[in-house]
């Protein structure tokens, strides 16, 4: 498998943030935009390294978990605060369980990654 170890780093510092960020009520700011976006970019790379490696179902579980985070943090990114308790601000039991889920999968996937060797601590 590749190597996609930053990656997974990166979505999971993202997830537990942004989650954080969130059900603490905190205002949107331009930062958490930028991660936001990053975070995808991160989302996307892994999907490529599961395909590439043809771990299809695993792929499928991966961005499900993923998609159902998403939702979430797409309505805080398009309204704000306000969007995002408008639809689903009765919901954050279900944004903690989607997002414990996608962190338990982003763990599995980092158990699989590349051990780091002598040779590949130059890159």
């Amino acid at each position: 498998m590749l190597d996609v170890t930053g990656a997974i780093k990166n979505l999971t510092w993202t997830t537990e943030h942004h989650f954080l960020h969130i059900k603490n009520q905190h205002d949107f700011i331009r930062i958490w935009a930028i991660q936001f976006e990053l975070a995808y970019t991160d989302f996307r790379v892994i999907q490529l390294a599961l395909q590439l490696d043809s771990q299809i179902e695993f792929l499928k579980r991966f961005t499900k978990a993923y998609d159902a985070v998403y939702q979430y943090e797409y309505a805080f990114a398009k309204g704000g605060l306000d969007g995002f308790n408008q639809q689903f601000g009765n919901q954050i039991d279900s944004y903690d369980e989607a997002q414990q889920n996608l962190l338990a999968i982003l763990d599995e996937l980092m158990q699989q990654q590349p051990k780091p060797t002598k040779e590949n601590d130059l890159i």
